[in-house]
């Protein structure tokens, strides 16, 4: 009687079982009302026990997410079904004869692909651009109602799901807490140009983004100009470090979050760039996701295309012409975290004399001999380590782990995720993303993976190409260090946590092994947070990041020149 139930409440909500057959099988089909037009993507299905939050939100992190599977599909018609049966890889079961029987909430997705045509003579199928690349929060996917359900794979139980519900930006916006991020307001702007360089790789319009916010008294000083921060971070940071004019709209959750990290609240930074004395800054965040990642890491890359050269000679130039920047070396400061943090220190790397310095805040690997818990030019497999006594004991690599280092999910699991979110790269997650910029491009248009995504077998070709094309930051500012370390001198201070949630601050102390003896003189710094401090730590607040830089821009400023009119 409770399957019978169970059967009836699946057919209200248009989730029908089917006669039972010898393995479980979920058909997944769209209208022709929602896509007139066939549609080449990834469609999943998703099992949950839960349906807080949105079961699109649940699978966001390998750490905590619920079963789900997904397969490719190729002008897929209105009407017609894709197939997810006992062969469809899933995560973190490993297919749908793995699903315990039981109750549950269920949902189904699409996500939809653009063909690209680009300038290197590859034609890709990958996500649209423009939308920070969580494609399970993308508007114009395609997804179902959330079901109740009966699963019991041992049964052969059926289900069908019809993709009737396009997302919208409404969707995204209410499931980040963002609704309205990207409006002007009068403290914060907004500058979207499109890329003629990048455009031209990929062989359809595509776009860089700036988000910018104002000093207190902009408007009232129109002669001022002002040193810049260019803050390096992903797509959905749409403000500078969480500004928060209006403290009741501050959750209770993103002001503790501030707290423990260190860095205060939104609103507390508001309060402190609206003081009297405070120095005044143009704050910027860029957006330049590519098809593969939501975002670029601010480089040259095989398969991404020039973003670099996009940055450096278009987003940048245009900011500088749109708002009214100091157009000087010593004025332009790079800051950023994880991702962010990479990218600063790539930036400041790249460019010794157009940046005046880089904060680096626990940077994505800048060692890959510390690639993680990885040596990529000596190990063999990213999974797993056998002790040296022939082999007898095997030990997986941890991915991630918590600040006391219990691990939280492991090489050989992200991987996993990452295979069942997308095919050839396109999972948008973080193996994914480093391999879209890092690695060469396949054969077939789509990246080259460091390792074997099912058996974690490195390929020495891939890292010997990652080094010899300066994407390991360590050995080109070894190798280079005697041409650019005189440019480098006083702008390089890296902030990490002893204890990264990645095992980041691994690839960090031979970098400071090098520089402390490095001559010439690097004369920057190195802040540890210990004990037992994770990814994100800060040992200071942003306002007072801002007063360090402000009086680093100060020290830098030749003759004194200038200052005045951005420390009114």
């Amino acid at each position: 009687m409770r399957r019978l139930a169970w059967a009836g409440c699946a057919l209200l909500a248009g989730c029908a079982p089917a006669l039972a057959q010898t393995a479980p099988r979920v058909e997944i089909s769209f209208p022709s009302s929602v896509r007139s037009t066939p549609l080449t993507g990834r469609v999943y299905v998703i099992f949950s026990r839960v349906d807080k939050p949105d079961l699109r939100i649940q699978v966001l992190a390998p750490e905590v997410s619920p079963p789900f599977f997904g397969t490719d599909v190729d002008a897929l018609a209105p009407g017609q079904a894709a197939v997810i049966d006992a062969s469809t890889p899933g995560y973190p079961v490993k297919t749908l004869a793995d699903v315990p029987p039981g109750d549950y909430y269920a949902e189904a997705l699409a996500n939809v692909y653009t063909q690209f045509h680009r300038s290197d003579g590859h034609t890709i199928w990958a996500h649209e651009q423009w939308d920070g690349q969580v494609f399970t929060l993308s508007p114009g996917n395609l997804h179902s109602d959330v079901v109740k359900v009966h699963f019991d794979p041992g049964a052969g139980t059926t289900l069908r799901f019809s993709l009737d519900k396009v997302l919208t930006q409404a969707d995204s916006d209410e499931l980040f807490g963002e609704e309205g991020y990207d409006r002007d307001t009068p403290w914060i702007k907004h500058l979207r140009i499109l890329s003629p360089t990048l455009t031209k790789f990929w062989g359809t319009p595509i776009y860089l983004g700036a988000t910018v916010l104002l000093p207190k008294g902009y408007a009232t000083h129109p002669a001022a100009r002002y040193p810049v921060v260019y803050n390096q971070g992903h797509y959905y940071q749409p403000v500078p470090w969480d500004f928060t004019t209006d403290k009741s709209t501050e959750t209770p959750q993103t002001a503790a979050a501030g707290k423990r990290a260190g860095y205060g609240t939104g609103y507390e930074f508001y309060e402190a760039w609206n003081s009297p004395h405070f120095p005044r800054f143009l704050m910027v965040t860029w957006q330049h996701p590519c098809p593969f990642f939501d975002d670029s890491y601010a480089v040259n890359s095989a398969n991404c295309g020039p973003f670099g050269d996009a940055i450096m000679h278009e987003l940048i130039p245009a900011i500088e012409t749109h708002y009214r920047v100091l157009r000087e070396p010593y004025a332009r400061l790079l800051e950023g975290g994880s991702t962010g943090g990479w990218e600063s220190l790539a930036l400041q790397v790249l460019h010794p004399d157009f940046f005046g310095g880089a904060y680096v805040f626990d940077p994505d690997p800048i060692d890959f001999r510390h690639f993680q818990l990885i040596d990529i030019y000596k190990d063999d497999n990213a999974f797993e380590r056998h002790s040296p006594d022939g082999g007898w004991n095997v030990f997986e690599l941890a991915f991630s782990r918590r600040p006391t280092g219990q691990y939280l999910s492991t090489e050989r699991e992200v991987s996993r995720y990452e295979e069942v979110m997308g095919s050839h790269g396109r999972s948008a997650y973080q193996l994914d993303g480093w391999w879209a910029i890092w690695d060469p491009a396949g054969s077939d248009g789509y990246p080259e993976p460091l390792w074997n995504m099912q058996t974690g077998a490195i390929d020495r070709n891939v890292a010997t190409y990652m080094r010899e094309n300066g994407y390991d930051l360590s050995y080109d500012l070894q190798t280079r260090w005697p041409s650019i370390g005189r440019q480098l001198q006083g702008k390089l201070f890296f902030i990490v946590g002893d204890m990264d949630s990645y095992f980041l601050n691994l690839a960090v102390y031979p970098v400071q092994e090098f520089l402390e003896e490095a001559q010439p003189p690097f004369e920057g710094s190195f802040t540890y947070g210990r004990p037992l401090k994770g990814h994100g730590w800060h040992p200071m607040t942003w306002a007072q990041l801002l007063e360090r830089m402000a009086a680093q821009v100060r020290r830098n400023t030749p003759g004194g020149a200038g200052v005045a009119q951005w420390n009114y």
